[in-house]
């Protein structure tokens, strides 16, 4: 507890949580407000952290579309217990990560979803093309408060440390404004639960890798491949088993044993090109995902300019490619960029509504009379005319001077 509250590691964290950003707990108090807190009222959170009696306030409940449908249930500690979670983590993260496999991914130091994603290609492109796809139903709020803390314990003897930790799986749920115990799970939110994640399924890994298996997981994302489907049955009712030791639930509807480019990882997929190369592309989920966001971005009826619809989408978008940049799919980005700019064109027409001002417009951008005035007169035929009649004007370098991203390499 000592190196938690050392002056370095509190700063460090600090700045963590700035960066992070994110919105108020239940007490209200933003990212901003916190420095001035701490000066506040530091020296009596520092002896509560180091007697031993520090209880962190109930997380506010928020719920988050989930890309394949439904919601994804968050718990937000407050600013002040994120800023201590983050401590917690930046001491106990080195002594756990050296330890965990090679094959875990989430949530680490200098790892990533990239690496994971071309470990799992050239799994496939060996041979392995049958994966056994494992989804745990409802892994964060499930997760055993007693296993947890056991496998926490064989690490960290600070009785402090382990006093706080417990408190914070057990910190209480808002709803409602009122106040909801919680017996299981390590809420979504807070800094410290990927890494009790990690270090609760690191024994999934360890068994995994004491039978040979060639697998890859990221969190509670885990993809075993294997080279028949027979192996890859027997591999999936193994895990079933392991994870039952857990309290852990297998979500058999969502699991599957099947060819490898049948199933996404991590919003990718794979293909299979000329000559038996195993391609990656991105996953059909993540593609419709992508295309409903734009939608709702270029939404013609939020009476928003178009500098401002693109300054939004020009965030959205550049996040997007940097993702999913290792794609090869260079035609389908193509088909993109054409898909957005269309979009875009067809906003700009709604917007200018009448045809007079269609018609100004147009010749202010340099259209020839007898197509400004095709465009004026189709005014309300927003998809069509986009197409037909804005493609000489609004052009896709107009939009590259707009700033509007390439997906296109």
């Amino acid at each position: 507890m000592e190196e938690v509250v050392g002056a370095a590691n509190l700063k460090a964290a600090l700045k963590r949580v700035r960066q992070n950003k994110g919105g108020p707990g239940i007490d209200g108090m933003t990212v901003g407000e916190l420095p001035e807190h701490l000066r506040r009222e530091w020296i009596r959170i520092r002896e509560e952290l180091l007697a031993g009696t520090y209880r962190p306030q109930p997380v506010k409940r928020q719920t988050i579309p989930k890309a394949g449908g439904g919601e994804r249930e968050l718990g937000i500690p407050t600013v002040l217990d994120r800023f201590i979670q983050q401590a917690l983590l930046q001491v106990l993260q080195p002594r756990w990560d050296p330890d965990f496999s090679d094959h875990s991914y989430g949530f680490r130091p200098k790892r990533r979803a990239h690496q994971a994603i071309e470990r799992a290609q050239s799994y496939v492109q060996a041979g392995r093309r049958v994966v056994v796809d494992v989804d745990l139903a409802k892994f964060f709020d499930r997760a055993n408060h007693d296993i947890v803390m056991e496998r926490v314990a064989r690490k960290i003897v600070d009785k402090r440390v382990l006093g706080l930790i417990r408190r914070y799986l057990e910190a209480g749920v808002m709803v409602s404004g009122v106040v909801v115990e919680r017996r299981e799970g390590t809420p979504q939110g807070g800094p410290l639960s990927p890494l009790l994640a990690n270090v609760l399924l690191d024994e999934v890994d360890k068994e995994l890798e004491k039978r040979g298996h060639a697998f890859v997981r990221y969190a509670d994302d885990l993809n075993v491949y294997v080279r028949t489907k027979a192996a890859g049955e027997r591999v999936y009712e193994g895990l079933k088993k392991l994870f039952g030791r857990l309290r852990l639930v297998v979500n058999e509807d969502k699991s599957a044993v099947d060819l490898a480019w049948k199933r996404d990882f991590l919003g990718y997929s794979f293909w299979v090109a000329a000559g038996g190369r195993i391609k990656r592309r991105v996953a059909g989920k993540a593609l419709g995902a992508m295309k409903q966001r734009v939608r709702e971005i270029t939404g013609r009826n939020g009476g928003r300019s178009l500098p401002t619809v693109v300054a939004e989408l020009k965030v959205y978008l550049t996040g997007w490619r940097e993702y999913f940049q290792q794609a090869d799919t260079p035609r389908a980005f193509r088909d993109l960029d054409g898909w957005v700019h269309h979009r875009l064109r067809c906003l700009q027409l709604k917007q200018w509504k009448r045809g007079t001002t269609t018609y100004r417009a147009m010749r202010a951008l340099g259209a020839p009379p007898d197509q400004a005035a095709q465009a004026a007169a189709n005014v309300c035929s927003w998809w069509r005319s986009s197409a037909r009649m804005l493609n000489s004007v609004l052009t896709n370098r107009y939009f590259d001077e707009l700033g509007v991203p390439r997906l296109a390499p």
